[in-house]
């Protein structure tokens, strides 16, 4: 099992003096992952999702953290392909930069990200959305891989272009998928790509879509030359060695993950202002039901949180699905910075070694 940081860049009732906080926190974060023994961290592409996500430029973000970090993978989760979003062109550019100088620590996830607010924003028609994708899917390795790169598409029609640089990964970075639904990973499997899937099921459903994409991936007509098979989830995460603060806070922080996602991504309206997402600890009474149901056959497995018996109870029962690496989304809108540190230190210590 593989274990990484999610960055969504979260933040509750934003000023620019806690935005700037956050952006040197989240840095703070994935060095101190580096130096205890995390495997990756990974960073989103929004834009205009105000409190549910400001990391907008993640090839920023990722670019500072690769600069100071020595060993950890750094993972754009994801890049997004529509056109008016990023040209692929510009995307290979940025990705083979980064690898070089990473000296070869970047996984390099894809997404459409189809919320209102940012098809809005860029002038995107949906329904070009996959279509866009795909195409942009295809060329990019090529660009990385070819000499000479010239393209005819419905989307780019391109002269014959020499695409520098080449990444330091031979012949390129590991490609990932987002996968919000499980019909998609096992498209995902099927191109030889990894999966970056939402963690939101019981213990069988979520074996039957790991033991499905690894089925695909068997069949795969790989549209790189690397084929990815790695299926990774992203459950909420806080482990901390007070349980009863662990779960606390940590619900608090999964359940602002999960409204601020839903605000965005649940309706075709494109909000604007404050988000409705709790902010409130939980009642002493909604604790303890939480407490009461984790690791129990009712329980989703949808976050890591607790204490590091409870953590490491959870994350047994996403290796026995199957499951290859887990994103945790320690960094949600509502949680300090301290707890967090100590999360990171605490998983460190006293869960992943079980599970090295």
């Amino acid at each position: 099992m593989r274990f990484s940081l999610f960055f969504e860049m979260q933040i509750s009732n934003p000023t620019r003096a806690t935005e700037y906080q956050l952006f040197h926190d989240c840095v703070a974060q994935a060095v101190l992952a580096d130096e205890v023994g995390f495997d990756g961290i990974w960073a989103v592409e929004h834009h205009g999702l105000r409190e549910y996500a400001h990391c907008s430029a993640p090839e920023i973000f990722l670019s500072f953290v690769a600069a100071r970090t020595k060993r950890i993978s750094i993972g754009h989760g994801v890049t997004l392909l529509p056109g008016r979003y990023n040209h692929p062109i510009r995307v290979a550019e940025r990705i083979a930069t980064l690898d070089i100088l990473s000296q070869g620590r970047v996984m390099w996830g894809t997404g459409k990200s189809g919320t209102a607010t940012e098809m809005g924003a860029f002038e995107l028609n949906p329904t070009e959305l996959e279509s866009q994708w795909r195409e942009a899917l295809e060329m990019i390795p090529k660009m990385w891989t070819n000499e000479v790169f010239t393209w005819n598409g419905k989307h780019y029609q391109i002269p014959p272009t020499q695409i520098v640089p080449k990444p330091f990964q031979n012949p390129h970075p590991p490609i990932f998928a987002a996968c919000s639904r499980p019909e998609l990973a096992v498209g995902a499997g099927e191109l030889g790509l990894g999966v970056l899937n939402v963690a939101v099921y019981k213990d069988n459903e979520l074996a039957e879509k790991v033991t499905n994409y690894k089925k695909a991936i068997e069949r795969a007509k790989p549209v790189s030359d690397v084929i990815m098979n790695r299926y990774c989830c992203n459950p909420a995460s806080l482990v901390l060695k007070d349980d009863r603060k662990a779960a606390q806070y940590g619900l608090r922080g999964s359940q602002f993950f999960l409204r601020s996602m839903m605000n965005y991504y649940m309706t075709d309206r494109r909000p604007i202002g404050p988000l409705k997402a709790p902010r409130e600890l939980p009642s002493d009474q909604q604790v303890e039901g939480f407490m009461k149901i984790r690791n129990t056959a009712e329980s989703q497995l949808s976050v890591v949180i607790g204490d590091p018996s409870c953590a490491r109870e959870t994350i047994q029962r996403f290796v026995d699905a199957g499951v290859d690496e887990l994103i945790l989304v320690m960094q949600t809108g509502t949680q300090p910075h301290e707890l967090i540190m100590e999360s990171i230190r605490t998983m460190a210590e006293e869960v992943i070694p079980h599970f090295k």
